[in-house]
């Protein structure tokens, strides 16, 4: 028959310490590793052309939003003289045609005064006695 050997403490105990090593020992040489290492600093060289490539995008924004601000101003302030230059044209209409009526109602009381003038001639030309 076999005998079962059952660990004791101290057993126990030296082979967590002996595992608790070789993990270290693991960890260690992947911290060493100059693969490792060189994929790091690859990494970190990604990271900044990244972190450039955004800089580059984000003043390229700012450039396009203040050409896009000078645009929008120069199309409000041409909208703004559109807009006087209408008010001034309708201006000018406005007292185009009052100067139109009032030339038609100067014409049209002219007529009206002659016509009356007109009457007035004939009736005194018939209280003379039409001759």
């Amino acid at each position: 028959m076999q005998s079962r050997k059952t660990p004791d403490f101290l057993d126990r105990q030296s082979d967590a310490a002996a595992a608790k090593r070789a993990m270290l020992q693991r960890a260690r040489s992947v911290a060493e590793d100059p693969k490792i290492e060189a994929r790091r600093a690859a990494r970190g060289e990604i990271v900044k052309a990244r972190e450039a490539r955004a800089a580059e995008r984000a003043a390229a924004r700012k450039i396009e939003e203040a050409r896009a601000a000078e645009a929008k101003a120069r199309a409000d302030e041409a909208a703004r003289i559109a807009a006087a230059e209408e008010a001034e044209l309708a201006v000018a209409i406005e007292k185009e045609e009052a100067d139109r009526q009032l030339a038609l109602l100067a014409e049209q009381k002219a007529a009206r005064d002659a016509r009356y003038a007109a009457r007035k001639a004939a009736k005194k030309e018939r209280r003379k006695g039409g001759m």
